[in-house]
């Protein structure tokens, strides 16, 4: 059974049970009627009836519909490690029935076992080969008996032994298991409940064996038996992570993965392997001068995955939904490499087009004149361009075993992944010391969280991403510029706020004139010109206080102090003796770049641009500025 007729059957079931088919919702979440999604994305099929879930009437034609059915377009970036495997992937589709405020437990369980075990309407699986997990109960809601009992008299009906209680030990078909695996929520905010899963042992190695908990859990953990199918039970509403109650109308989201589904019902043992996935592969392979299964696998979801948030409107950028894409189609750069694709990855995006566009249309750029392949086509070029930046970098310091401060700096300023790093000098028969970036990257995540919440008063997004180290050292800059211009006692700093898009910062004082703007501008230009090292140093609260370093009149800080300050320094490691040189020292938590020179970009050619200057309240004025 193909992909298609799986999705068709399952519309088509749910539809004669009364269920409205309602389209897919763009992969772009919304916030709307009072409920703020927490994912970029739309990860589940739920999501987008979020609303209708807690009781807002789902109309249509000016009826109340309470029985929907879809096939949702989902992407689910949390697993990307595990990309390439046999079953997980970004981009994939839902499955799935609702009720709203209409059936409940009963009636979901035996049309989810109808579903998937009829030969007429159904897929037609083997019910001695569906084993179930249920809530087992914990201090937030109790035990899922309701379920199971449901799930008893469904087998009993059907002729199907479910063994015994597996909660006591005893072998049987129903397991009890924890919120981590049989709890359901959209978030901090929103509908939650319990949930029950159905397996099925696609490669039938157990014959119908009823299984112990512990047999279970290990057929589970080695894919031995694969979810194909999951019941929520929307009975409790979750505000700012507690739950606050139950729902005035208990809900139902059922459904499925397509991607599990037709792995299953085709007989392979992995996703790239089904129709979803094979002509994709195919060409990969095709194409292809050193193929290596994982890389390959990578290529094709993640530019699947791209090709879909495109079409629902996605640019790369360096933040929120642009950052992810851009993750994506700068992983598949990095993987088409490993397996030295012959061709870019634009022909890919175009077999995917195919391959959906009759589906979805807006694949093919029809909506909203959309360019999918252009932006697919762009970034992969901008993103080589910035490896040959990190290519040349990495040549320069390729001489000798590289450290974890100049692997941390590849990643940093030029976008240079420390797989890439890895690989190259695994080449040059170098080594690189992994554990110590990653304690570095681990250090910048920890300085950069306390950063944003005690000292930096302002919120550092993603501090991780190249632009936002550049413009956290050029706030620093511009910070000791202003004092430069017009001198102690005014442009103290009052606040900021920094984007991978430029920064704002606040400061006392009264309006610039235009040859003051100028004038900072030149002075920031010039630090940035003259390639200074930006370095952090540790000391007691007295001694910092003592250095002259900027911070906050009146903060509290801890008993040991991070200053960051911009200037040379004498010796191989930072020191103290160098505080009394330096340009420009504040407290801070980091993270920053090493250098100054980083703000001129990957080409060196970037600018510190001031774009507005104006009043934010009384006595403070507020600069937004940028590098280009």
């Amino acid at each position: 059974m193909n992909s298609a007729e799986i999705r068709s059957r399952f519309l088509a079931f749910f539809e004669k049970r009364g269920h409205t088919i309602i389209p897919s919702a763009s992969l772009v979440t919304t916030d709307e009627k009072g409920i703020t999604n927490p994912t970029l994305f739309n990860t589940a099929g739920m999501q987008p009836l979020i609303p209708y879930l807690l009781g807002e009437p789902y109309m249509k034609d000016g009826n109340t519909i309470t029985r929907l059915v879809d096939a949702q377009k989902c992407v689910r970036t949390v697993d990307i490690d595990d990309i390439g495997d046999k079953t997980h992937a970004t981009f994939f589709e839902m499955l799935g029935n609702w009720s709203l405020g209409d059936y409940f437990k009963k009636e979901a369980i035996e049309w989810s076992f109808e579903f998937l075990t009829s030969k007429e309407e159904g897929l037609g699986l083997d019910p001695n080969r569906l084993y179930i997990s249920v809530f087992e109960g914990d201090a937030v809601a109790p035990r899922d008996e309701e379920a199971a009992n449901i799930w008893r008299d469904v087998f009993k009906k059907n002729r199907i032994d479910s063994g015994g209680d597996t909660s006591v030990g005893e072998a049987g078909r129903i397991f009890y298991l924890p919120a981590k695996n049989n709890w359901w929520e959209a978030g901090e905010n929103g509908p939650c409940g319990p949930d029950t899963e159905m397996f099925y042992d696609v490669e039938n190695k157990f014959n119908g064996k009823l299984l112990t908990h512990a047999e279970y859990v290990a057929a589970d953990d080695v894919r031995d038996v694969l979810e194909v199918w999951n019941d929520v039970f929307m009975q409790y509403e979750k505000k700012d992570g507690k739950i606050i109650g139950k729902l005035p109308k208990p809900s139902v989201d059922t459904g499925a993965g397509l991607e599990r589904l037709t792995m299953t019902l085709q007989g392979v043992d992995n996703i790239y392997d089904t129709d979803l996935l094979k002509p994709v592969m195919d060409k990969i392979k095709e194409l292809s001068k050193n193929l290596e299964i994982k890389s390959a696998r990578i290529v094709a979801d993640h530019i699947k995955a791209a090709v879909h948030l495109i079409a629902d409107g996605v640019l790369p950028s360096n933040t929120d939904r642009g950052y992810v894409l851009r993750k994506l189609i700068r992983r598949a750069v990095r993987h088409s490499d490993t397996i030295k694709m012959s061709s870019d990855l634009v022909d890919i995006a175009k077999q995917i087009q195919a391959q959906y566009s009759k589906l979805y249309p807006n694949v093919m750029g029809i909506e909203g004149g959309v360019d999918v392949i252009g932006t697919i086509k762009k970034e992969e070029l901008k993103f080589r361009e910035t490896l040959a930046h990190g290519l040349k970098e990495f040549e320069k310091i390729a001489l000798k075993d590289i450290s974890a401060h100049d692997a941390f700096s590849l990643f940093s300023s030029y976008g240079f992944p420390i797989e890439l790093t890895i690989e190259l000098a695994k080449e040059k028969g170098i080594k690189v010391d992994v554990a110590g970036f990653d304690a570095e990257f681990k250090k910048h995540q920890d300085l950069s969280r306390s950063g944003a919440e005690q000292k930096f008063k302002g919120g550092l997004a993603d501090a991780n991403d190249p632009m936002v180290l550049r413009y956290h050292t050029a706030t620093h800059l511009l910070h000791q510029a202003l004092h430069d211009v017009l001198g102690e006692g005014t442009g103290d700093q009052k606040g900021s706020n920094i984007t991978a898009e430029r920064l704002r910062f606040d400061f006392t004082g009264v309006k610039l004139t235009d040859e003051q703007k100028k004038r900072v501008e030149d002075i920031v230009n010039e630090k940035i010109a003259e390639k200074l090292p930006m370095s952090q140093i540790i000391m007691p609260k007295a001694e910092a206080e003592q250095t002259g370093a900027r911070h906050f009149f009146g903060e509290k800080y801890g008993d040991d102090i991070s200053i960051y300050f911009i200037g040379p320094i004498a010796g191989s490691a930072p020191a103290k003796s160098d505080l009394a040189r330096a340009y420009s020292k504040e407290f801070c938590g980091g993270p920053h770049v090493a250098n100054t020179d980083e703000l001129a970009g990957p080409e060196g050619k970037w600018k510190f641009k001031i774009q507005k200057e104006e009043a934010s309240s009384q006595g403070v004025r507020r600069i937004k500025a940028v590098l280009s």
